[in-house]
This record gives C-alpha cells, structure tokens and sequence, in this order.
C-alpha cells in the first residue's frame, strides 16, 4: 500500500515537473513572438512618425508622436523582463537537473566498477561452468544459468544506462547553454532599450517645458481635437440613422436596424463571417490610437473618445475599401479632410482623413479596391487614417474585424 502511494507521488510528480516545462516552453515562445513584433513596431513607428527630419513638426504633434514609441519601447522592457525571469526559472530548473543526472552517474559508475571487479573476481569462464555444473540437480542448473544470463543483461543494462545519463546531461548542459545566452541577449537589449528611452523621455519633457514657456496648453489642443472628432461623429450617427429609417419607410420608421433585402442580408452575414480576416485599409500601416475611451497618452487626465482606430501609413497612401459594399457617403467639412462611408449590408465601415476622394456616393465597391488616398501634414509629413467600423448605429472596435491589427 504504502509502496503504491509512493510511485502514486512520484508519477504525479514527474507530471507536474512535465507540465511546467511545458508551460514555461510555450509561454517562452509567445513572449519571443511579442518581443519581435514589439520591436518591429518601434522600425515602423520610426518609418512613419521620425523618417521625414526636415519637416518641420509642431512641439505638440512631436511630444504626442514620442509618447506612443515610448509606450512601446516600455512595453518591450516588460515583455523582456517577464522572458528573463522564465528563462531564470528554467535555468534553475535544468542546473538542478544537471546535478541529479551526475549524481545519477556517479552512483551507477560506481556501481558498474564494482560489478566488473566482483565479475572478474569470481566469475571467470571456468568459476561460471563450475557455478553451472555442480549444481544438484537439471532444475537448479537451469536456474543457474538462467541467473548468469539475467546477471549478464543487468551488465549491459547498466552499462546502456551510463551511456543515456551521460548524453542526457550533454543534452541539458547544451539547453542550459542556449537559456544564458539567450538570457544574455535580453538583458543587453534591454540595457540599449532603456538607454534611448531615458533620452526620450527627456526629450518629451524638455517639449513639455518648452510648450508651457510658449504658453501653449496641451489639454485644450487635445479638447479642440476632440470637438473636431466630435462633430464628425455626430454627422456620421445622423447619416446612419437617416439611411436606417429610409430603409424602414414602408415598415417600421422608428426601428434602429436597417431594413435589409435579400441580397443585403447575405452580403451582411458574409461580413460577419470574415471577422478577423478582414485586410487592412491600408497595405502598410501601425495603430497609434485605439478604439474607445482611453485616457491621453500625456495628460493622463484627459479621456479620448475614438470611434475607431487611427493607423499611421506611409505618404500618399491608398486607401482601400476592407470589403464590398457600397459607398453610403461622403463627406466634407469646413476645417477637417474628407470621410468616406461604405455600407456592408448591416455593417458600416469608415475611413476619416482622406487627402483624395476617388468614389461617388451610390458606388459599388469590391474588396480592397482603392476608394482614396490619406492626407499628408504638409508640416510634420505624417499621414493617418482615422478607421471605424459601425454595426447599425454602434461603433464597435475595428481590431475584432482586420486581421492581426
């Protein structure tokens, strides 16, 4: 009983042990797939945000456009450190591991050296026939021989063993080689990274303290931003819901869905099935902002209400439409650059912050076909698209829908 609770321990054991390697493996690979993409996205940000030197940025757009690479850079500082404390973990784990696996080895080498000399000794060819032939009787030679020829695989056996425990510790030592290598190449990058951070840091608030001098406010630049934002959205909410009603005139005027006809319904369920597969509306391009309401990247007071996503592209880009549809609207504003509305049956996508206009209301659009090209500062040189995606009257996040955005 008690023998079984003890192999019961030991199997549950060896499982954990298993479990948590491979845990450890696959959150190694998850964190190593992050720290690429993260670094990826501080070369774009550079390519889209800090390529153009000679245009001449505002203190606000700079100290705004360096916030979203240090936020980036100190995510990968996380995401380093979280990596370096896993492969501590399973450096720890296989050094331990090395010492049991000698431990191992030094037992059954010592064990083997004893068995050939006591096998030497006392078991010569000719101890071993005498061992066989004065047996008293056919049964006890047989089990006799029987005996020398177990003891001769237990030879082997151990012999076979010496060999795996040496080539497991080999293996190990090798693994445990790669880990503080690997280890050692975090903690550098992370030394460089945190390195141009603080200088970006200073560089921000050297901005900050020039803008106050200048008596400029970051917060009611933010505010004014906010109400431009604004008012578009309004436009866009009174433009859904007067094609809503359109669509319900002979039903129900006060409903707040579209009225769909047949061939509108399929084109809205194919919509639905290629959520997350949807291409970007852009070919290249980073989201700096996000999806709803979010605290300010500096003034950390001031909440941004965004009804999508803001992607920055390289100059002139086209803009393509992410699926077919047809072109609901588009709209221009005294102060802010022309929006585009495509509707997808019960779906809406939006592209604010065009530079050209290359569709007419009432348009049949096919997917990723180009419906404009994104506005160019002709200040800083920074190009974004402002991107939303409504179901009926409701803004939802743009990052469910496009793929890997």
């Amino acid at each position: 009983m008690i023998f079984n609770r003890l192999i019961l321990i030991f199997f549950l054991t060896s499982l954990s042990t298993s479990l948590n390697a491979q845990n450890y493996s696959e959150k190694q690979k998850q964190l190593e797939f992050q720290r690429k993409k993260l670094h990826e996205e501080i070369k774009q940000i550079n390519s889209l945000l800090f390529l153009n030197t000679k245009k001449e940025k505002s203190l606000i757009s700079q100290t705004e456009d360096l916030s979203i690479k240090i936020s980036v850079r100190m995510k990968l500082i996380a995401t380093n450190n979280e990596q370096a404390n896993i492969l501590q973990n399973q450096i720890n784990v296989n050094e331990r591991e090395i010492s049991n696996l000698r431990n191992d080895l030094k037992t059954l080498k010592n064990d083997y050296a004893k068995m050939i000399q006591n096998s030497y000794q006392s078991k010569s060819s000719k101890s071993r026939l005498m061992f066989i032939f004065s047996s008293e009787n056919f049964s006890q030679a047989y089990k006799r021989l029987q005996y020398l020829k177990q003891y001769s695989e237990f030879r082997i056996n151990q012999g076979e063993k010496i060999v795996e425990k040496a080539k497991a510790i080999q293996e190990t030592t090798n693994i445990l080689k790669n880990q503080r290598n690997k280890k050692k190449i975090i903690a550098n990058d992370n030394m460089q990274i945190k390195e141009i951070l603080e200088k970006e840091k200073k560089f921000q608030n050297e901005n900050l303290l020039s803008l106050k001098k200048k008596g400029i406010s970051l917060a009611s630049e933010i505010k004014k931003k906010q109400q431009r934002s604004a008012s578009i959205d309004r436009e866009i909410d009174r433009l859904i819901k007067e094609a809503i009603a359109e669509s319900n005139k002979n039903k129900d005027p006060l409903s707040n869905e579209f009225n769909l006809t047949p061939e509108l319904k399929i084109l809205s369920k194919n919509f639905v099935l290629n959520k997350g597969k949807l291409p970007w509306p852009v070919e290249k391009g980073i989201v700096i902002q996000n999806f709803g309401r979010q605290p300010h990247s500096i003034i950390k007071t001031a909440i941004i209400k965004s009804n999508g996503v803001t992607i920055a592209t390289v100059k002139d880009a086209s803009i393509r439409a992410v699926f077919d549809g047809e072109v609901m609207s588009v709209l221009s504003f005294k102060g802010s650059n022309p929006t585009i509305l495509i509707r997808h049956g019960n779906y809406i996508s939006t592209y604010k912050n065009i530079g050209k206009v290359f569709v007419n209301k009432g348009d049949k659009i096919v997917s990723k076909q180009v419906i404009g090209e994104a506005f160019t500062h002709p200040n800083s040189g920074k190009t974004t698209l402002q991107f939303g995606i409504f179901e009926g009257v409701k803004p939802i996040n743009p990052k469910m829908w496009i793929y890997k955005m």
